[in-house]
């Protein structure tokens, strides 16, 4: 059924845009507004990302030398994603409560906050390798303003407005000129490298197509190719007639863990129907995949004995913009690089030097666990 959003747009004080997302009242109706002013005293917004390719592998490969003095670990009184509370410092959230908030990263790795273009890129580089303006625009997403939550410990309702958010997004960032593709993305866990503990998770869009969505397009075109039929389609029969990896079967999405899986702990979420991207779920998908999704979270954290919150990455894939849409379909690739109780897989020489993997256990065996954790209430 339909899930009602209230979408409020403002400014930060540097020129940065904000959007409240609320599904409460009296903020849903209208009858009250967040606050919208920004009382900082910022410097305008203005970034100079570039990015190159690399000859040897094709791979694009993007320079924000401004990231250098992001905010790293705050203390509690400074946490920048919290509500701006009357008599503390001011937050890059001018309100003193959200439902789920969406802003453009002050630190951005791809920016439209740019004056210079491709005039202003070093020219003095040879000609073997190409560069161009890194154009595009990361945001970050706040999830709840509560400091001590996980996306776990989200209501199924504020999941699903998580999921419309996702999709407002995807289809507001898709339409910009350049852009090839829109990617979600939560990271979770001091060990993977996450240096602000609220919970929040980000959004890049990419004026070029990364490495895995490059992966999966070439591959997905090679097989329509040499079978005439879609990839997508012959991943979900295979591992349906298969069945030992399969966590949870839903109506409209098949929740498992891929005969290829490589990280420690990994799980996919993809839809039964060919679905492009967040946009182009229906309101029954959106419905199904917020309790899917919450299941899949609670059991990842309770794969590791002794382990309350397991570091994961959870990767939005989408379908390209543009040339090789087609090819592309929507799903979740769930992971987390702790391969015991506290201890990490290091990408060390094969894996970082070669991109050669090495697994230190097998799909099979990581989908008995989520399946002896068994579905939550």
């Amino acid at each position: 059924m339909s899930h009602p959003v209230r979408v409020t747009r403002t400014h930060l004080a540097d020129g940065r845009e904000l959007l409240y997302f609320d599904d409460e009242e009296p903020f849903l109706s209208g009858e009250s507004t967040r606050t919208l002013e920004d009382p900082r005293d910022l410097p305008t917004a203005h970034t100079q990302s570039e990015m190159r390719r690399d000859p040897l592998t094709g791979e694009w490969n993007v320079y924000a030398a401004h990231r250098m003095n992001r905010t790293f670990m705050p203390p509690a009184n400074e946490n920048p994603l919290a509500p701006s509370k009357p008599g503390e410092l001011p937050t890059e959230i001018p309100a003193d409560d959200y439902n789920v908030v969406v802003f453009e990263n002050r630190f951005p790795s791809l920016s439209l906050h740019m004056e210079e273009g491709a005039e202003a890129l070093d020219s003095g580089l040879p000609e073997l390798y190409p560069q161009e303006p890194a154009r595009g625009r990361c945001e970050v997403v706040c999830f709840t303003p509560e400091v001590s939550h996980s996306f776990r410990d989200l209501s199924p309702h504020r999941v699903r407005t998580v999921i419309e958010v996702w999709a407002h997004r995807t289809a507001e960032l898709s339409a910009i000129e350049g852009i090839r593709l829109v990617f979600p993305f939560e990271n979770r866990g001091e060990e993977i490298g996450v240096t602000l503990q609220h919970p929040h998770g980000q959004i890049y869009s990419y004026p070029y197509v990364p490495t895995r969505a490059q992966s999966i397009l070439t591959q997905s075109q090679a097989h329509r190719s040499q079978t005439g039929r879609d990839l997508f389609e012959d991943i979900l029969q295979a591992e349906q007639e298969d069945g030992r990896r399969i966590i949870r079967r839903g109506e409209h999405f098949l929740v498992f863990v891929p005969a290829a899986a490589k990280w420690p702990v990994e799980a996919m979420i993809m839809p039964l129907r060919d679905v492009k991207d967040f946009a182009d779920l229906t309101e029954e998908e959106k419905d199904e995949l917020a309790v899917l999704y919450l299941d899949l979270l609670r059991r990842i954290d309770q794969f590791f004995e002794g382990v309350e919150k397991t570091p994961y990455i959870s990767a939005w894939n989408q379908a390209v913009v543009g040339e090789g849409r087609e090819f592309g379909r929507f799903h979740l690739q769930l992971f987390s690089l702790m391969r015991s109780p506290g201890r990490m897989k290091f990408l060390a020489g094969s894996e970082s030097g070669q991109s050669a993997w090495i697994s230190d256990t097998t799909p099979e065996r990581i989908a008995q666990r989520f399946q002896e954790i068994g579905e939550q209430a």
